[in-house]
């Protein structure tokens, strides 16, 4: 027998006993979920727990709380109360997330807007002052149009806080001065009584006469 038959014949011998040492995935020590264990002297394979390791709180039971919507609806109320520091949390976010493209007070100038980006509505139409408040955290979580979802970006905290600070926003551009309190109302008199008048149109310039 030639070489390269001997060859040959020791290595159609050596394959079986390589594949039979095959040590991968599909061979793994793995016990399937509710099978028996004769590895744990109880005989379980599941164990239980170690302590503090299962997370409370965030069932999401609440669906409004996390969707801004109940059943196909969007929300007219925040989950929580609007304090100063929530609106102040939500001006914060706002600015970092929203104003690039919707503007610092909500028109829908923002920065990337001047650059060519496609400009969103602005939040004074009155078909956003009249939208539940459920709307914005709803666009926010989800999306809508060329805006994507902020929902990874964005806890679900700070989205309602953005939500107020849109409300906080649109009265800041829509509010009359007899709706504000009397001691406010004082106080933004004063300021504009301080402002000079506006100024004319401007006079036309003097022609020299020519003396004779």
């Amino acid at each position: 027998m030639s070489l390269d038959l001997r060859a040959a014949a020791c290595l159609s011998l050596l394959l079986p006993l390589a594949a039979g040492c095959r040590h991968d995935m599909q061979s793994q020590n793995k016990i399937k979920p509710l099978r028996e264990s004769k590895f744990f002297a109880n005989g379980a394979s599941a164990r239980p727990l170690p302590a503090n390791t299962v997370a409370r709180g965030d069932l999401r039971s609440d669906s409004a709380l996390f969707t801004g919507l109940r059943g196909q609806r969007p929300v007219d109320e925040l989950p929580f109360p609007a304090t100063r520091e929530v609106l102040l949390r939500g001006e914060e976010r706002f600015d970092a997330f929203c104003s690039p493209c919707h503007g610092r007070i909500g028109d829908g100038r923002g920065m990337i807007v001047t650059r060519g980006y496609k400009q969103p509505a602005s939040f004074h139409e009155a078909r956003l002052r009249g939208a539940p408040v459920g709307h914005f955290f709803n666009v926010m979580t989800e999306g809508y149009g060329v805006m994507p979802s902020y929902a990874g970006q964005v806890p679900v905290a700070d989205r309602w806080a953005i939500a107020a600070y849109i409300r906080a926003l649109q009265y800041s551009q829509n509010a009359r001065l007899a709706e504000l309190p009397p001691e406010t109302q004082k106080a933004v008199a004063a300021e504009l009584a301080k402002e000079p008048p506006p100024a004319g149109p401007p006079s036309p310039p003097s022609v020299p006469r020519n003396r004779p």
